[in-house]
């Protein structure tokens, strides 16, 4: 198997955190309600002055983890054509919309993304007819976000290259044994000032995917550099779609 090509310009995550006297419907009432529809209009408005803009936005809701907390309630990604210039201070430290007031500050996380397997045709993009057709929902699928914490001192180069090079295509082969039918990798541009070293979302049609994964999923080498404390892998079966 060759190397998955890179996708062009960075796909930036937003990790996203309610707020300790928010609830969880809450924060995603005013995200979908309030916020997402000003991010859309804005980078419509931004495209149209031909100003820098998102050329996609898509927001994962996770699920609480065995224990019932939520490490994160959900993630924005927006594809940028460049890195954005790190804020002197995360978004929401002074709130701008509802959400905001509901949700942690946070920052973006820049990353180069692989998309090994596309999948696309599976994760339909179905447009409000009632309403503004965006944003809008999709579900249905079982979908595995692993954000991956590096040991201390690891070697990013050598990291990268096995993931892409040897942990990669044992995924493959293990996805193509349980029907799984996206997977992407996404890896920090600087893994050294971020959380995460990277992450890999994995799509199935439901939940026996994923435990027939965990099932036949053999080691290859990736303990040698991602460490297992702070790693988390956390399942989500709802996106919602501001830009497709």
């Amino acid at each position: 198997m060759t190397r998955p090509p890179a996708t062009d310009g960075y796909k930036t995550m937003y990790l996203i955190k309610r707020k300790a006297n928010t609830s969880r419907e809450e924060l995603v009432a005013h995200w979908f309600a309030n916020h997402m529809p000003l991010v859309i209009e804005s980078m419509a408005q931004q495209k149209a002055e031909d100003k820098l803009h998102a050329s996609r936005y898509i927001a994962t809701l996770f699920d609480a983890v065995p224990d019932g907390s939520y490490p994160w309630d959900g993630m924005a990604q927006l594809w940028w054509p460049i890195v954005l210039p790190r804020p002197s201070s995360p978004h929401g430290a002074e709130p701008t919309d509802s959400f905001q007031q509901k949700a942690e500050p946070y920052v973006p996380w820049p990353t180069t993304e692989y998309v090994v397997l596309d999948g696309s045709e599976r994760l339909p993009v179905e447009p409000l007819t009632l309403n503004s057709p965006f944003p809008t929902t999709r579900s249905g699928f079982c979908k595995i976000t692993f954000l991956v914490k590096a040991k201390p001192g690891a070697d990013y180069d050598a990291f990268f290259a096995h993931w892409l090079d040897v942990h990669v295509p044992n995924v493959c082969q293990v996805m193509a044994q349980v029907d799984g039918f996206r997977y992407v990798v996404s890896h920090s541009v600087e893994p050294d000032v971020e959380p995460y070293a990277g992450m890999a979302e994995l799509y199935f049609e439901n939940a026996e995917g994923w435990r027939q994964y965990k099932q036949n999923i053999q080691p290859d080498g990736m303990e040698q550099w991602a460490a297992e404390d702070g790693t988390l892998v956390l399942r989500a079966q709802t996106e919602m779609i501001g830009i497709p």
